[in-house]
């Protein structure tokens, strides 16, 4: 199996692009191993190299956060090889019992929402959600309350330093200029 790695802006986070699907649907982010432990047997598997802090799985993509005492290039032959001999061994991502954490459920439209939120929505889906996949991460719509947009960047964007641009330069430019009812957008 060979599996392609990526740099992403965020310079703690490396993208892993195996030739295999790695999520059926959604997103599923892991800050901890007790995060994943119940969840996901391959991101736990992960975690038990030293120095990784975050797992973040995508449709066709691994995000992987270190900490800031390991190096990239001692790392990742570490990972390659447990990358590697998970899927090799044909055991489930995501344990079949398991759910994806609740904030995954937010990305898709409710009969409940307004026209204002179904607008967001449909933008983070179509222009936002696939540049960010790109960069190895997500970004997750919370609320829209009184012309504020509320969302969670995850994966690759959650901490990277540019993140803060993305949303205030990018994804709140964007959202204000085709939903003029949107004032701001913030992390949440």
């Amino acid at each position: 199996m060979f599996i392609q790695t990526e740099q992403t802006p965020n310079p703690a986070t490396l993208k892993f692009i195996p030739e295999c699907k790695v999520l059926d649907k959604g997103t599923a982010n892991f800050q901890t191993a007790d995060d994943a432990k119940e969840i996901s047997p391959f991101a736990t598997k992960l975690f038990e190299v030293n120095g990784v802090i975050g797992v973040f799985l995508g449709k066709d993509f691994i995000s992987v956060t270190k900490s800031d005492d390991i190096q990239w290039v001692n790392l990742k032959p570490t990972l390659l090889g447990v990358m590697i001999e998970f899927f090799n061994s044909g055991e489930a991502i995501i344990s079949t019992d398991s759910e994806l954490p609740k904030e995954q459920e937010e990305k898709t439209t409710n009969a409940g929402d307004d026209e204002i939120v179904m607008q967001i929505k449909e933008l983070l889906d179509t222009r936002v959600r696939p540049a960010v996949a790109q960069d190895g991460g997500d970004i997750i719509f919370h609320k829209y309350d009184d012309g504020i947009v509320y969302l969670s960047m995850l994966g690759a964007c959650d901490g990277c330093p540019s993140s803060t641009a993305t949303l205030k330069m990018g994804v709140e430019n964007m959202l204000k200029y085709y939903i003029p009812e949107v004032k701001e957008v913030r992390a949440k």
